[in-house]
């Protein structure tokens, strides 16, 4: 059991009952292993140790479990990029590829964290069977990095550091080839094998793209 974050019900509220934040981790590595379809709830709490009636003194159902899941997910997707509010003063504070190097390792230390990944497998799994799964793929992950990037763009360009370039296109040519790399990463981490290869691909990719785009 994580004893390092803390996770939030449907209503907003900290789950510091042990057994349920017991029954939600077990959820979230058995729907990432065979998808949520092929876990039963009698699964669940075997695997937890408690009867199968007990589950339901925590979650009313599967499906508010799933719900809770992505919740949570959701919010770790929103502490990987810097709030609105702070993106100018960090830009003043880095240079551009110190900028881009620090999304992709934030990126990374998302990922890096097992629950994370997991959730990260599940929503691969869902996304064409819940429409959650599918708009947290679409507006949180894709979408709002997309406008996260095309704002910082847009303060790059003020600031004289790339070229005038429409914001929303450098965006879109910097982080779409990074979404296909940081999703090879993710499988490489879930197969544990070696990516020091996709890691210096992702490094060429920020070069390579800066070195068309900056002024100098």
């Amino acid at each position: 059991m994580s004893e390092y974050r803390t996770y939030l019900d449907l209503n907003g509220n900290p789950i510091v009952n042990t057994n349920k934040i017991k029954i939600l981790e077990t959820a979230i590595d058995l729907f990432s292993r065979k998808g949520y379809s092929g876990v039963s709830i009698r699964e669940i709490t075997r695997e937890v140790g408690i009867k199968e009636s007990s589950l339901y003194n925590h979650f009313a159902s599967k499906e508010e479990l799933l719900g809770v899941i992505f919740l949570n997910f959701r919010r770790a997707i929103g502490e990987i990029l810097l709030p609105p509010e702070m993106l100018r003063g960090a830009l003043k504070q880095m240079i551009a590829e110190q900028f881009l190097q620090q999304g992709v390792i934030n990126f990374k230390a998302h990922i890096d964290d097992p629950i994370n990944a997991r959730i990260w497998r599940i929503v691969t799994i869902e996304q064409y069977r819940d429409p959650l799964a599918r708009s947290i793929l679409v507006e949180d992950i894709i979408q709002r990095t997309l406008s996260f990037l095309e704002s910082a763009f847009a303060l790059m360009i003020e600031q004289g550091a790339v070229k005038p370039h429409p914001p929303k296109l450098l965006a879109a040519e910097y982080q779409y080839p990074l979404f296909g790399m940081i999703t090879e990463y993710n499988l490489q981490k879930y197969l544990d094998q070696d990516t020091s290869a996709i890691e210096q691909s992702m490094a060429d990719h920020i070069e390579f793209f800066l070195s068309h785009v900056r002024t100098a």
